[in-house]
């Protein structure tokens, strides 16, 4: 039986084929593109579940391609992950900042993008349908919609995981531990960094005062 819909960006025919190859031995179906302009013309009509995308492309890189994508509605809440040579840690912030849901590097084995590409989609679509409020923040996790006091809140995909988490377990601490694993995947290496960046990013829009820090543990929510 068939699963969801992938889209391969890059513009090495090499590791499309690679990639593509792989992830149909898993009955996923897969459409290429090989420049972020035809990736977001292909991304329009076919709706994919996920979203593969090369950072270091011609015209268009996978940067402005990702910004791009998440200026269409229908894109809004596609899952990305960034597939790139390149392992510099500006990169990978800037990915994430821009709405990524994830950050790996071309010589991962195919078995273990094809593991993390599995977890990903799981977690999507396992998402609760459910309204969450606390602190005068309501959180409509069906819907996409976050407002602090009746004003809306715009979030990249993973702060919005980051903040349903938290306003989930309101008044226990959520260690880094299972930030990650419920975040990013147990299967995902997500330094302490990232999870900091995302963090101060929720504190930057709603106010420093809701998320406390514990030292040497993570974070929880205060309900004010």
């Amino acid at each position: 039986m068939k699963k969801g819909k992938i889209l391969l960006v890059d513009d090495d025919p090499d590791i499309l084929e690679i990639i593509s190859y792989n992830l149909k031995k898993e009955n996923y179906q897969i459409s290429i593109a090989d420049n972020g302009k035809k990736a977001i013309s292909l991304a329009q009509k076919i709706h994919p579940s996920l979203i593969i995308l090369d950072i270091m492309m011609p015209e268009m890189d996978g940067i402005e391609t990702c910004q791009r994508m998440r200026e269409i509605p229908s894109l809004k809440n596609t899952l990305i992950i960034f597939l790139t040579a390149k392992n510099e840690d500006y990169s990978q912030i800037k990915g994430l900042d821009i709405g990524a849901d994830d950050y790996i590097v071309k010589l991962i084995k195919p078995r273990v993008l094809v593991s993390k590409i599995k977890a990903l989609l799981r977690r999507h679509h396992a998402l609760r349908k459910t309204i969450i409020q606390a602190s005068g923040i309501l959180i409509d996790r069906e819907k996409y919609i976050v407002e602090q006091k009746g004003n809306k809140i715009e979030l990249p995909k993973k702060e919005f995981e980051l903040l349903s988490l938290l306003m989930s377990n309101v008044g226990k601490v959520c260690d880094r531990n299972l930030i990650m694993s419920e975040i990013w995947g147990g299967d995902v290496i997500v330094g302490d960094r990232t999870i900091d960046v995302h963090i101060r990013k929720l504190r930057e829009k709603l106010g420093n005062e809701l998320i406390k820090t514990i030292k040497g543990v993570g974070y929880k929510f205060e309900d004010q």
